[in-house]
């Protein structure tokens, strides 16, 4: 049957993605011819998640690799799976429950979670599908699931990965990796659950910087002086307070210390002195002291910084340094606390503390409420309000001249430039936001489960010294040294119900069993000394807790509902026999579970075939944002966990941008959907510029035009192919490792060609520089093969060396679709089925191995001659705008023996091709020509009487000095250092590519203006 007139990827892609399927192609061994192992995991997208440009881009690298290797014969498995992601995962499903009128809290834990499961079957896999759209040859019979095998996983859900996860946390709690602490977070109020960095957008907004006086304590007063950059005094007063800045009035009141730095004369007098915290009610007004730490910066503000360390990270660290006592001011709603003691006493304690005079454990810091009982229950930003307007009525602000430009409001035409108004800075300030809940974050202070990752660290280090463990590019090595070496404790716990709980039961240490028992029945009994039950199963609980407090015991065990106090333990009620423990509430981050991704997906930790001959994996390929979050995390606890590095190579890539090199965003209107650009170009022209754009470190730029590009360049191969069909290369072809025996130089030729690209795009792959093979590639087929030797080929099917050009052709052909195979699955695929017989699939057709035993120098030369000449003649007629098609006469001025011997073989190609009408001998070039210069030789084509040279120099003299002009203008702004700093980068980035591409046209420019004043 004939080849249809055009590739119609869309009904193609389907038929051949099922086709594959049902031939088990991508099955892990799948056309294994070798022993050596390939695999790959793939980075698990959320099982909320839709491909976006970065999974396409993402997963184009992994299947260029994975096919690459199959084809090769290894023993290959590209793992697929999904992350149970559980804040995306357990917000979706909440979102559904408010459709029905509903929320979590109504149900129980385990009837919300089989709500999970039940969307998890219906929705969880829109991404499979889409990248099956894709092309991308993973194991579909493998699909891993994060929490496969946790309590209540429906039928079809029963692998170990939770089991796995659980094991581990309970060895690393036993070796003392994992404990439990009071450290700042960050906290999303809105899920109220702590979240990780990678899940905050610090945004620029519209935000203000309160100025107060924080008055001295007793009367104290001291000499303030300030001094300009050249030393000269411009403020010398008397002070009876210290001034701070805030853009958080509301967190003052949680306020430890002010600092200041060591070095800063202006405060020396009153370092260790007290001042008094501005607000509250006055009888009650907090005292702290004024310390020294390296943190603040005496050139920025007053230089004198209030200490939150509950509050603030900087101010964390302040308070971690100088032993200042921190205290919670908000609940997990980011409301103000409503609990505990009256203020007055809280205050009173505080005071005591702050004189030196008592002691607060970090616990009875963070138990106690110091939000004054009128500002208790407000919103954070209500009591923000409040904080502000009691301040200012006060007259603790600090005053300004009401034209301060810091104030940022323009003046009506009655107020008055000189009035006092309070200090309040309008500026621009970077605010975190959740990334899904999209509300204000809040840094706060909870008790968390961590792991103690300066324990685990080393490893993950020496790996990569060592060479073990290589991260591509190099500068990616030097972040991960950096994060590594600084490592801080990984919060791992998260207050959410879906997602792996964690495997600890609390109850009451035996002492409080004793005096539970001899306790005032006519008082409720609170339970504040207790102790930690680490187990995988509940079983394990019982035994470990009948251990402790002895087989006389009745042991029960409970969930806490829906948030935890560990204040608060049942012993039993009023069965002084039962002693009931309660499981924390809490479930892992989910970059706890994936980090055991690698082997968690391979069975561990029984010992599996597959975990024997595909851990550790070869290569991960993933975005460069993640590499502290999960890269180094998988590093740590493979090597934690087995002693063993989860891969051999790290392959970092930036996030894929537009065109213009701006960052994709919903807000700028700029998101480029895949699945739209699949519909429209098709898969292949997708993938291959992916691959053509992946240059390692490059920024990566999507431009449709380029994919457009791509598209024609399935089409170019198509109808390579179906003028092949037309000369008879299909007629009884069958599939060949080797090309035939070939003569005629064009044939020598496209085979030596075919040689040299097939190491290029070896070496290229081997290296990670996709955008080389592909560019390889590209330049190759389209250029070497579809356009030159497609028309080298035409006379020579009339001739004697037509059956040689027919199977060369075939061989060649078939050769450009193996090669491209792994870039574009399915042109490739539909062709190989169309265009002979085939023992097998193109996706487990051997990759060749051939190389420079099949180059013939001589040919390669020869033909690179005549294709040189030919494209020297089309450059001077495209510069000079001569009508394509007009035929011009050529001369020959001089040319070497070799040149005259390859210009007589192809003598009739070249007329044809560079379309000359005549070529003659001579001894100088007539008036009017223009040269062309090729190796060992000069030609010239009289242009006299053709075109108009005067007007043709005099258009392109003005388009240079157009050019020229465009130039200067970039180039001076690229010279300013201003603009360069403070200009986005995607700006920056393309005002250097368009100084680089307006550079090329003048050369082009000057040189067509040299070339006709030559002949002027």
């Amino acid at each position: 049957m004939a080849m249809d007139k055009n590739f119609d990827a869309k009904s193609a892609e389907d038929r051949i993605a099922a086709m594959w399927d049902k031939a088990g192609a991508f099955r892990a061994g799948a056309n294994k011819r070798r022993d050596d192992a390939f695999s790959i995991m793939i980075p698990p997208p959320n099982v909320t998640g839709s491909l976006h440009m970065g999974h396409a881009f993402n997963n184009t690298l992994q299947d260029i690799l994975v096919r690459w290797h199959r084809m090769r014969g290894f023993d290959t498995l590209w793992q697929p799976g999904q992350d149970h992601a559980g804040i995306a995962t357990q917000m979706v499903v909440e979102r559904e429950l408010a459709k029905e009128g509903k929320k979590r809290t109504d149900f129980t834990r385990e009837e919300f979670l089989a709500r999970v499961w039940e969307w998890k079957a219906q929705s969880g896999g829109t991404i499979i599908g889409q990248l099956q759209r894709l092309g991308c040859s993973l194991d579909w019979d493998r699909n891993a699931f994060t929490m496969s095998g946790a309590p209540g996983a429906p039928a079809g859900e029963e692998g170990n990965f939770h089991d796995a996860v659980i094991k581990v946390f309970v060895d690393m709690y036993n070796k003392g990796l994992i404990y439990r602490g009071k450290r700042l977070v960050n906290w999303d109020p809105h899920f109220e659950t702590a979240i990780s960095d990678l899940e905050v957008e610090n945004i620029e907004t519209d935000g203000h910087m309160w100025h107060f006086k924080y008055p001295l304590a007793g009367g104290v007063t001291y000499r303030y002086i300030e001094k300009d950059a050249e030393g000269a005094v411009i403020v010398d007063e008397t002070r009876d307070y210290i001034s701070i800045a805030t853009t958080r009035p509301e967190t003052m009141l949680g306020d430890g210390a002010v600092a200041v730095h060591p070095s800063d004369e202006r405060y020396a007098p009153i370092v260790g002195k007290l001042c008094e915290i501005p607000v509250g009610p006055k009888e009650h007004r907090r005292l702290i002291p004024i310390i020294t730490d390296d943190y603040p910066d005496p050139n920025f503000g007053s230089g004198a910084v209030k200490i939150t360390g509950a509050h603030d990270a900087n101010d964390y660290g302040v308070a971690k340094r100088g032993g200042i006592p921190m205290y919670r001011l908000m609940d997990t709603r980011a409301q103000m606390r409503d609990d505990g003691a009256p203020y007055a006493e809280a205050a009173a304690i505080a005071g005591a503390v702050a004189r030196g005079e008592q002691v607060l454990s970090e616990a009875e810091a963070d138990a106690l409420n110091l939000v004054p009982d009128h500002l208790r229950g407000l919103d954070r930003y209500a009591a923000r309000k409040a904080v502000v307007e009691e301040i200012t009525a006060e007259g603790l602000a600090v005053m300004t001249r009401a034209d301060d430009p810091l104030l940022g409001r323009k003046l009506g035409e009655d107020d008055d430039p000189a009035a006092p108004v309070a200090l309040v800075e309008a500026k621009k300030i970077m605010q975190p936001f959740g990334d899904r809940s999209k509300v204000v974050i809040e840094p706060m202070l909870t008790d968390q489960w961590f792991v103690d990752a300066e324990k685990v660290v080393g490893p993950a280090l020496d790996a990569v010294r060592d060479g073990r463990v290589k991260i591509m590019p190099e500068s990616g090595e030097k972040t991960y040294y950096h994060w590594l070496e600084n490592i801080e404790p990984w919060c791992i716990s998260r207050q959410l119900w879906w997602g792996h709980q964690i495997p600890v039961w609390y109850g009451p240490s035996k002492e409080q069993v004793a005096e539970f028992r001899d306790r005032d029945r006519s008082q409720p009994f609170v339970v504040k000394d207790i102790v930690d039950f680490c187990a995988a199963t509940e079983d394990e609980v019982f035994a470990k807790a009948i251990d402790y407090y002895g087989d006389s015991f009745c042991i029960k065990t409970s969930n806490f509902s829906v948030s935890r106090d560990v204040d608060y333990v049942p012993i039993g009620g009023a069965d002084e026999k039962t002693i009931e423990l309660s499981r924390d509430p809490d479930v892992l981050d989910t970059w706890f579970s994936s980090g055991l991704w690698p082997i968690g997906t391979l069975g561990w930790p029984e010992q599996t075939d597959e975990l024997k001959r595909f851990f550790p994996t070869s290569v991960l390929v993933t975005g460069q944002d993640i590499l502290f979050f999960w890269v180094a995390r998988m590093m740590m606890m493979q090597l934690a966990v087995v002693g063993e590095i989860p891969f051999h190579h790290v392959y970092l890539h930036g996030l894929v941008r537009d065109a213009k090199g701006k960052k994709m965003s919903k807000s700028l209107g700029n998101v480029v959907d895949p699945l739209e650009i699949i519909d429209e170009y098709g898969a292949d022209a997708l993938r291959f510029t992916n691959a053509s754009m992946a240059s390692l470190g490059g920024v990566l730029k999507l431009d449709t035009q380029r994919i457009a590009g791509y598209r024609n360049f399935t089409t170019k191969l198509w109808n390579a192919c179906r003028f092949a069909e037309m000369n008879g290369v299909w007629e009884g072809h069958r599939t060949q490792a080797a090309p035939p025996e070939a003569h005629a130089t064009v044939n020598r030729w496209i085979i030596s060609e075919t040689a040299r690209v097939r190491e290029t795009v070896d070496a290229a792959l081997a290296e990670y520089r996709f955008n080389d093979a592909a560019n390889a590639l590209y330049a190759f087929v389209w250029g070497r093969v579809c356009d030159w030797y497609v028309e080298f080929a035409k006379p020579l099917f009339d001739g004697a060396d037509a059956d040689e050009t027919r199977a060369t052709m075939g061989w060649v052909l078939d050769q450009c679709m193996i090669l491209l195979h792994p870039m574009m699955p399915f042109i490739t695929e539909e062709l190989w089925g169309l265009t002979g017989q085939r023992d097998k699939l193109c996706a487990h057709a051997d990759w060749p191995e051939y190389g420079a035993g099949l180059v013939d120098a001589e040919a390669m030369r020869e033909m690179r001659w005549v294709i040189g000449l030919i494209e020297g003649v089309r450059s001077a007629r495209a510069q000079l705008r001569v009508p394509v098609g007009l035929k011009l006469n050529m001369v020959q001025l001089e040319l070497d023996a070799q040149g005259r011997a390859a210009l007589a073989r192809n003598m009739a190609l070249v007329m044809k091709l560079a379309r000359i009408a005549s070529l003659e001998e001579i001894d100088r070039l007539p008036k009017g020509s223009i040269t062309v210069t090729v190796e060992g030789g000069t030609f010239g084509l009289p242009l006299e009487g053709v075109i108009d040279i005067a007007a043709e120099r005099d258009r392109l003299e003005k388009t240079c000095a157009k050019a020229e002009k465009e130039l200067g203008g970039i180039e001076g702004r690229l010279r300013n250092p201003k603009f360069v700093a403070s200009a986005p980068d995607e700006v920056v980035s393309e005002a250097r590519e368009r100084a680089h591409v307006l550079g090329e046209d003048l050369n082009r420019l000057r040189a067509a203006i040299a070339q006709l004043d030559g002949v002027m």
